[in-house]
């Protein structure tokens, strides 16, 4: 098990009662577990501080203008990938099936490209097979850190973790697709209805499936014919 996926997982979900009375325990992991950036461990341990001293409302306001109201700044991968494409919905069926067969049985309603549950799933899967895993996204994670730290949000730092945990850089060409799209600003009204017009970003040309997307899918089908893992509680 990897708990420190587990740990972030926690970290980049909705803020809850649960999830500020957990924050000790989540800094402990974390910093059992992972030893570097040593910047951004220092910085998310403001993350956590805040879990614990600021109001839940306070907290939740905060994340759903980040992360539910800022397009540019979706947890949900795929929608960096494919946008509102028809590729997206196959994309997602494929990835709760490998879900499914990876330990992790996931719910009608939950969408299966959220950033929390890709972590949650990798915590399930042996070290080295996550850091593969995690390695495939590489480019979202980056484009996500390099616009959460232009707005200086405190939860910048989780994606630097998740990069330097992946091990390896973006091919060129994904990492500048995703620096070329809009990065909405929620409180402008004007652009973030054009951000939303635009055509869904894509890695490939013209109409083809993402093949980063594709990739990811073929690299999470892990356990080939083995007998799936039982979901940990």
């Amino acid at each position: 098990m990897t708990n420190c996926f587990r740990a972030l997982s926690a970290l980049l979900s909705y803020p809850t009662e649960n999830l500020k009375a957990a924050a000790d325990d989540i800094r402990d992991i974390i910093h059992a577990e992972v030893k570097e950036p040593i910047w951004a461990l220092h910085k998310l341990d403001d993350l956590i501080d805040d879990l614990k001293q600021l109001d839940l409302y306070e907290l939740q306001e905060r994340y759903v203008f980040l992360f539910d109201r800022t397009r540019s700044l979706s947890l949900h991968l795929f929608e960096h990938v494919h946008g509102e494409s028809r590729d997206r919905g196959q994309a997602m069926v494929d990835l709760a099936a490998l879900y499914g067969q990876g330990g992790l049985e996931i719910g009608a309603k939950e969408l299966p490209d959220y950033l929390p549950l890709f972590l949650e799933f990798l915590s399930l899967q042996p070290r080295e097979e996550a850091i593969a895993l995690l390695a495939e996204p590489v480019a979202v994670i980056v484009a996500l850190k390099e616009r959460l730290s232009k707005r200086k949000s405190v939860y910048a730092p989780i994606f630097a973790i998740l990069e330097a945990m992946a091990n390896t850089a973006p091919a060129t060409t994904d990492i500048e697709e995703l620096r070329r799209a809009p990065d909405d600003d929620p409180n402008d009204l004007e652009a973030l209805d054009k951000v939303w017009e635009d055509e869904p970003v894509t890695f490939g040309p013209g109409d083809a499936a993402c093949p980063k997307a594709e990739q990811m899918l073929e690299r999470m089908n892990l356990n080939g014919g083995e007998e799936p893992r039982s979901r940990a509680s």
